[in-house]
Protein backbone atom coordinates (compact mmCIF):
# COMPACT_ATOMS: atom_id res chain seq x y z
CA UNK A 1 0.00 0.00 0.00
CA UNK A 2 1.05 3.39 -1.03
CA UNK A 3 1.27 5.38 2.00
CA UNK A 4 -0.58 8.15 0.73
CA UNK A 5 -3.22 6.62 -0.15
CA UNK A 6 -5.94 6.50 2.18
CA UNK A 7 -7.16 3.13 3.89
CA UNK A 8 -10.10 3.27 2.01
CA UNK A 9 -9.48 2.67 -1.71
CA UNK A 10 -8.98 -1.04 -1.12
CA UNK A 11 -12.92 -1.50 -0.02
CA UNK A 12 -13.74 1.08 -2.89
CA UNK A 13 -12.09 -0.49 -5.72
CA UNK A 14 -13.28 -4.31 -4.45
CA UNK A 15 -16.52 -1.98 -4.78
CA UNK A 16 -16.29 -0.96 -8.17
CA UNK A 17 -14.91 -4.71 -9.61
CA UNK A 18 -18.23 -5.89 -8.43
CA UNK A 19 -20.23 -6.90 -11.36
CA UNK A 20 -23.05 -4.88 -12.38
CA UNK A 21 -25.62 -7.62 -12.26
CA UNK A 22 -24.70 -8.19 -8.86
CA UNK A 23 -25.77 -4.91 -7.71
CA UNK A 24 -29.03 -4.80 -9.54
CA UNK A 25 -30.02 -8.04 -8.07
CA UNK A 26 -28.98 -6.47 -4.60
CA UNK A 27 -31.70 -3.39 -5.56
CA UNK A 28 -34.26 -6.04 -6.97
CA UNK A 29 -34.48 -7.87 -3.64
CA UNK A 30 -34.68 -4.62 -1.51
CA UNK A 31 -37.36 -3.64 -3.57
CA UNK A 32 -39.16 -6.94 -3.56
CA UNK A 33 -39.33 -6.81 0.03
CA UNK A 34 -40.41 -2.96 0.09
CA UNK A 35 -43.20 -3.96 -2.03
CA UNK A 36 -44.22 -6.70 0.01
CA UNK A 37 -44.43 -4.72 2.72
CA UNK A 38 -46.64 -2.26 1.65
CA UNK A 39 -48.77 -4.99 0.06
CA UNK A 40 -48.97 -6.44 3.62
CA UNK A 41 -49.99 -2.72 5.03
CA UNK A 42 -52.34 -2.06 2.41
CA UNK A 43 -53.78 -5.26 2.92
CA UNK A 44 -54.30 -4.82 6.28
CA UNK A 45 -55.25 -1.31 5.95
CA UNK A 46 -58.21 -2.75 4.02
CA UNK A 47 -59.31 -5.62 6.39
CA UNK A 48 -59.13 -3.31 9.32
CA UNK A 49 -61.38 -0.72 7.40
CA UNK A 50 -63.59 -3.39 6.18
CA UNK A 51 -64.13 -4.42 9.98
CA UNK A 52 -64.90 -1.15 11.11
CA UNK A 53 -67.57 -1.08 8.18
CA UNK A 54 -69.31 -3.73 8.67
CA UNK A 55 -69.19 -3.72 12.49
CA UNK A 56 -70.61 -0.03 11.61
CA UNK A 57 -73.43 -1.95 9.62
CA UNK A 58 -74.42 -4.68 12.10
CA UNK A 59 -74.75 -1.80 14.94
CA UNK A 60 -77.13 0.30 12.70
CA UNK A 61 -78.85 -2.75 11.60
CA UNK A 62 -79.43 -3.81 15.41
CA UNK A 63 -80.62 0.02 16.22
CA UNK A 64 -83.26 -0.31 13.91
CA UNK A 65 -84.22 -3.64 14.65
CA UNK A 66 -85.93 -2.71 17.88
CA UNK A 67 -88.65 -0.76 16.03
CA UNK A 68 -88.60 -2.21 12.57
CA UNK A 69 -90.15 -5.78 12.45
CA UNK A 70 -93.25 -3.94 14.28
CA UNK A 71 -93.56 -1.62 11.72
CA UNK A 72 -93.16 -3.48 8.87
CA UNK A 73 -94.75 -6.61 9.94
CA UNK A 74 -97.91 -5.30 10.74
CA UNK A 75 -100.19 -8.35 10.13
CA UNK A 76 -101.48 -9.89 13.51
CA UNK A 77 -100.68 -6.82 15.47
CA UNK A 78 -102.77 -4.65 17.61
CA UNK A 79 -103.25 -1.50 15.21
CA UNK A 80 -104.71 2.02 15.74
CA UNK A 81 -104.75 5.47 15.13
CA UNK A 82 -103.54 7.54 18.14
CA UNK A 83 -104.64 11.22 18.66
CA UNK A 84 -101.77 13.12 20.14
CA UNK A 85 -103.23 15.32 22.99
CA UNK A 86 -99.74 15.99 24.82
CA UNK A 87 -96.17 16.20 24.08
CA UNK A 88 -92.93 16.94 26.78
CA UNK A 89 -89.62 15.93 25.67
CA UNK A 90 -88.98 13.26 23.61
CA UNK A 91 -92.16 11.42 23.79
CA UNK A 92 -96.01 12.43 23.08
CA UNK A 93 -99.00 10.89 24.69
CA UNK A 94 -102.50 10.60 23.43
CA UNK A 95 -105.83 8.00 23.64
CA UNK A 96 -105.40 5.16 21.39
CA UNK A 97 -108.54 3.82 19.26
CA UNK A 98 -108.14 0.60 17.53
CA UNK A 99 -108.81 -0.76 14.48
CA UNK A 100 -108.45 -4.18 14.36
CA UNK A 101 -110.32 -6.93 16.21
CA UNK A 102 -108.90 -7.69 19.51
CA UNK A 103 -107.04 -4.67 20.41
CA UNK A 104 -108.52 -2.61 23.14
CA UNK A 105 -108.69 1.42 23.35
CA UNK A 106 -106.43 2.26 25.87
CA UNK A 107 -106.55 5.99 27.23
CA UNK A 108 -102.68 7.16 27.80
CA UNK A 109 -100.03 5.68 24.94
CA UNK A 110 -96.77 7.09 24.28
CA UNK A 111 -95.34 7.77 20.82
CA UNK A 112 -91.72 9.20 19.93
CA UNK A 113 -91.94 12.75 19.56
CA UNK A 114 -89.69 13.00 16.35
CA UNK A 115 -92.59 10.86 14.59
CA UNK A 116 -95.86 13.22 15.58
CA UNK A 117 -96.91 16.83 16.32
CA UNK A 118 -99.25 17.50 19.25
CA UNK A 119 -102.89 17.77 17.80
CA UNK A 120 -102.23 15.28 15.12
CA UNK A 121 -104.11 11.96 14.01
CA UNK A 122 -101.45 8.90 13.36
CA UNK A 123 -101.98 5.56 12.17
CA UNK A 124 -99.84 3.82 14.90
CA UNK A 125 -98.80 -0.14 16.13
CA UNK A 126 -98.98 -1.51 19.19
CA UNK A 127 -95.39 -2.60 20.43
CA UNK A 128 -96.36 -5.62 22.25
CA UNK A 129 -96.72 -6.16 26.32
CA UNK A 130 -96.44 -2.15 26.34
CA UNK A 131 -98.25 0.88 25.88
CA UNK A 132 -96.09 2.02 23.49
CA UNK A 133 -96.88 2.59 19.91
CA UNK A 134 -95.02 3.14 16.66
CA UNK A 135 -95.66 4.83 13.72
CA UNK A 136 -96.77 2.43 10.56
CA UNK A 137 -96.82 3.26 7.10
CA UNK A 138 -94.08 4.75 5.04
CA UNK A 139 -93.08 7.71 7.64
CA UNK A 140 -93.01 4.52 10.34
CA UNK A 141 -90.82 2.22 7.86
CA UNK A 142 -88.30 5.41 7.23
CA UNK A 143 -87.85 6.34 11.17
CA UNK A 144 -87.86 2.92 11.83
CA UNK A 145 -84.68 2.29 9.67
CA UNK A 146 -83.28 5.97 10.05
CA UNK A 147 -80.23 4.59 12.52
CA UNK A 148 -79.63 1.77 9.61
CA UNK A 149 -79.03 4.85 7.16
CA UNK A 150 -76.75 6.62 9.88
CA UNK A 151 -74.82 4.23 10.01
CA UNK A 152 -74.16 3.94 5.99
CA UNK A 153 -72.82 7.26 6.16
CA UNK A 154 -70.72 6.71 8.64
CA UNK A 155 -69.59 3.78 7.52
CA UNK A 156 -69.21 5.33 3.69
CA UNK A 157 -66.93 7.48 5.12
CA UNK A 158 -64.72 5.11 6.87
CA UNK A 159 -64.50 3.19 3.85
CA UNK A 160 -63.12 6.15 2.03
CA UNK A 161 -60.66 7.57 4.59
CA UNK A 162 -59.13 3.75 5.23
CA UNK A 163 -59.95 2.27 2.18
CA UNK A 164 -59.04 4.46 -0.42
CA UNK A 165 -61.54 3.87 -2.24
CA UNK A 166 -63.03 7.65 -2.16
CA UNK A 167 -65.36 8.26 -4.57
CA UNK A 168 -67.21 4.96 -5.12
CA UNK A 169 -67.68 4.91 -0.91
CA UNK A 170 -68.93 8.53 -0.53
CA UNK A 171 -71.42 8.10 -3.14
CA UNK A 172 -72.57 4.26 -1.71
CA UNK A 173 -73.42 6.38 1.60
CA UNK A 174 -75.40 9.47 -0.17
CA UNK A 175 -77.07 6.91 -2.45
CA UNK A 176 -79.79 6.92 0.51
CA UNK A 177 -80.12 10.35 0.33
CA UNK A 178 -80.99 10.28 -3.39
CA UNK A 179 -84.06 7.11 -2.88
Amino acid sequence: MIPAMPAAAPAAARRSSRSPRASQQGRTAAGAARRASFAALRFGRVVTTGAVAALLLIAGVWASWSSAPYVMLTKGRERGTVEVTHCAGETCTGPYTPVTPGSKARDRVEVDAVAVHKGGRYDVVVKPGTDRVLRSGPAGVLYAWAPLGGALLLASVVVAGGGGAGRGALGGGAAPLYH
